[in-house]
């Protein structure tokens, strides 16, 4: 079976190389080509060597492209009738890429997408060490899936009959795209088994939350419910969102206590955040992780305001491509 596969890549040049090896070995008996979408015009590390299997696809502007914006750009390079999409942080373990692909060809119309577990491995300078071992705590046995994300491998037929990715969202393009499919009809699936490892700095880290809301990552939750006003599957998004809703309520909630009973209706408020840090330290066993949480629930649910009134971005013109 012919594959596309696409690459995405957000300054993560230092992860390329481990990606496209792990990449080329799996696909040495296949006929497969590749799109390699530089989506951040702002990426100053130099390419890998690349083989002639890949097409190089570099942003058309000087904002970097959506994560959705940038895997659509991959899959207009596309035609065969399954592609792939591999995050340049991710290493694809081959023997899972084996049997998905076999399970791809063998499916009925009705199958859209298939992934599985992913790991999660650090890199901390010369050292390397595991983080979780399931990322996106989807299990190892073979199941029905509400959405996929990286690594991905998607029917190309289902991904353009009901529009693809959508590009005006900084985040939650995974879990609105499945949305969508399942809608349509289509079904999604986890194969079971470990299907890659996600290369990453450690974390959890302070900066990874600054650097989503510099990114602009974090305001994807408020703009899909923007989006999804009035119509079907908002739910769907508010249950995803809950832990932001929830905590954007903790906060809209201090000076309600404020007005109401002034100083001690404020250390009465106080309580919530306190009982919440403490709840969280007993659960992680870390002061530290808890206040991680926390932090990291609040800068999303303040970002789900900001993407809720600014609404989606503006769809990019489609990249140039440039031969390898």
């Amino acid at each position: 079976m012919n594959l596309g596969v696409v690459i995405p890549c957000y300054r993560q040049e230092r992860f390329l190389p481990r990606t496209l090896a792990a990449l080329e070995h799996a696909l040495k008996d296949r006929s497969w080509s590749g799109a390699l979408v530089l989506a951040d015009p702002g990426g100053s590390g130099a390419l890998p060597e690349l083989s002639p299997h890949w097409t190089v696809v570099r942003a058309g502007s000087d904002r970097p492209l959506t994560p959705g914006a940038a895997r659509n750009a991959g899959l207009a390079r596309c035609a065969p009738p399954w592609v792939l999409f591999v995050d340049a942080d991710v290493e694809v373990n081959a023997s899972w890429l084996e049997r998905a692909l076999h399970e791809a060809a063998s499916a009925d119309a009705g199958l859209a997408g298939l992934w599985a577990r992913l790991e999660e491995w650090f890199t901390d300078g010369p050292g390397e060490r595991p983080g979780a071992p399931d990322l996106y705590r989807i299990g190892d046995a073979p199941r029905e899936c509400d959405y996929l994300a990286t690594l991905a491998l998607y029917r190309t037929e289902a991904l353009r009959a009901t529009g693809a990715y959508d590009a005006r969202l900084r985040s939650e393009e995974d879990f609105e795209l499945g949305l969508r499919l399942r809608t349509a009809g289509f079904r999604l699936r986890s194969t079971g088994g470990l299907a890659g490892r996600h290369w990453s700095a450690p974390r959890p880290s302070f900066g990874e939350i600054g650097r989503r809301w510099r990114s602009g990552l974090c305001f994807g939750q408020g703009q899909v419910l923007r989006l999804y006003l009035g119509r079907a599957g908002l739910g769907s998004h508010l249950r995803r969102q809950a832990h932001y809703l929830a905590m954007l309520a903790v906060w809209l909630a201090a000076p309600l206590a404020w007005a109401a009973g002034g100083a001690k209706g404020l250390a009465f408020w106080s309580l919530v955040p306190l009982g919440l840090l403490l709840l969280m330290t007993l659960r992680k066993r870390s002061a530290r992780l808890a206040v991680h949480s926390l932090l990291t629930w609040s800068v999303n649910a303040a970002g789900l305001v900001v993407g809720f009134v600014r609404g989606a971005e503006r769809v990019p013109a489609l990249p140039g491509e440039s031969p390898c």
